[in-house]
């Protein structure tokens, strides 16, 4: 935590997390300032309220600053956020790849453009919400990203590609709470976004759903295409490659006697292929791109890790091997669900994150 009276920025959303997150940083004695963001423009449906980026949410997050008595700014961030967020999920579907958007959000949004600006107010620390923790090591003064107390709440997942200076600005109240603890606290100080739902989707695609908002946004730019098994034969017709993605099973509109699973969404030969159960191979070796040691240099040899290949999917033990450049590999222990090209995966040493990278397409 900052020393008392030093300020620091809070990411308000108009959820409980980031609204508690406020309350506690002011109950600490800080000079606190509440910043929420407009991201998504102001053509929210009658009746729908965004989850972290809308009108409705502001006005939630302005009425919690109210409450604590600390003053809050909105600030205009649509530009940012859709070259940084929306269009990278977008072209990343495109692409045939599952990308997952909340982390350039972090990464970008809040730990470089938002922190940039809580800097010309003087506050040299920016505050969010997240079930996480920032430590730092005494011999080397490396901070560590650290899993948050509440295993089932933990988001350090889409954190990992913070580096070490934006860490050292990084300041996450809940890290060692509870979400239940983190609502009772809301109840008692009077918050009543103490019962909000939480988020449970991308928060800018709205009621129609990531398909229909990218079918939206990019008019146009994809084709239909052939279903093939994995022999080659043809099965059926896609609507697009941005509906399919590695691992599916439901909605591929086939009618097969065995359930069929989708193996590879191909952009080459614009084709989605798909294979029994059965037939379905485990993987044992994923390559990295991008990938980025957030709580350690990178190493010089292999290192034993936990990777977790999807927010909320089980850790597995596996063997990381660095390679040239931005790149890694990763070796699982025992072979694993084939992972989609695009999806961030995160590697850890017990609570520690070591990093993580984006799954690419092709293993060498």
């Amino acid at each position: 935590m900052p020393a008392p009276s030093e300020r620091v920025v809070v990411a308000m959303s108009g959820g409980v997390d980031s609204s508690v997150a406020a309350a506690i940083l002011k109950e600490s004695s800080l000079d606190v300032v509440g910043i929420g963001l407009r991201l998504v423009g102001s053509d929210e449906a009658p009746g729908e309220r965004r989850s972290c980026c809308g009108i409705g949410a502001m006005d939630d997050a302005r009425r919690v600053a109210e409450k604590l008595g600390i003053p809050f700014y909105v600030l205009n961030f649509e530009e940012v956020f859709r070259k940084a967020v929306v269009d990278y999920f977008v072209s990343s579907y495109l692409r045939a790849e599952t990308p997952n958007p909340c982390i350039p959000c972090n990464e970008v949004v809040k730990f470089e453009e938002l922190l940039r600006a809580a800097r010309g107010l003087n506050a040299p620390f920016l505050a969010t919400g997240h079930y996480a923790r920032v430590t730092r090591d005494r011999d080397s003064g490396r901070r560590i990203l650290e899993r948050g107390t509440d295993r089932s709440k933990d988001q350090s997942y889409f954190l990992y590609s913070l580096s070490q200076e934006q860490l050292a600005s990084a300041v996450f109240p809940l890290g060692e709470m509870e979400k239940k603890d983190t609502r009772e606290l809301a109840a008692c100080l009077g918050l009543k976004v103490h019962d909000k739902e939480e988020s449970q989707d991308v928060c800018f695609v709205g009621a129609g759903g990531y398909r229909s908002f990218i079918e939206e946004y990019a008019s146009g730019t994809w084709r239909t295409g052939p279903i093939l098994d994995d022999s080659g034969a043809v099965l059926g017709t896609h609507g697009g490659l941005h509906n399919y993605t590695v691992g599916q099973r439901r909605g591929l509109g086939l009618s097969t006697r065995e359930a069929m699973y989708v193996v590879d969404v191909d952009p080459v030969r614009n084709a989605v292929i798909v294979a029994p159960g059965s037939r379905v191979r485990g993987q044992e070796r994923l390559l990295l791109e991008r990938m980025n040691y957030v709580s350690i240099e990178k190493p010089g040899g292999p290192v034993e890790v936990t990777a977790v290949t999807r927010y909320r999917k089980p850790e597995v033990p596996a063997t990381l091997l660095p390679l040239d450049g931005c790149r890694a590999r990763v070796e699982f222990h025992a072979a694993q669900e084939p992972t989609a090209p695009g999806q961030s995966v995160v590697l850890y040493r017990g609570d520690e994150v070591v990093g993580g990278g984006v799954a690419a397409r092709v293993e060498e």
